[in-house]
């Protein structure tokens, strides 16, 4: 996934929605908290085109 990607993304995002994902990942303890759940991995393994 490129950065135009990611910006898309985040730009399709309401403003609310834009505010939590940057309070996220504002506070490195959650991000990596998240980012080691299950539901995470896998959507992490698609979108790296892992099966």
């Amino acid at each position: 996934m490129d950065k135009n990607s990611v910006d898309k993304l985040f730009n399709s995002l309401s403003p609310e929605q834009q505010k939590q994902v940057e309070q996220i990942l504002s506070d490195k303890k959650q991000t990596e908290k998240i980012l080691q759940s299950p539901q995470a991995q896998a959507l992490i393994k698609k979108l790296m085109g892992e099966k």
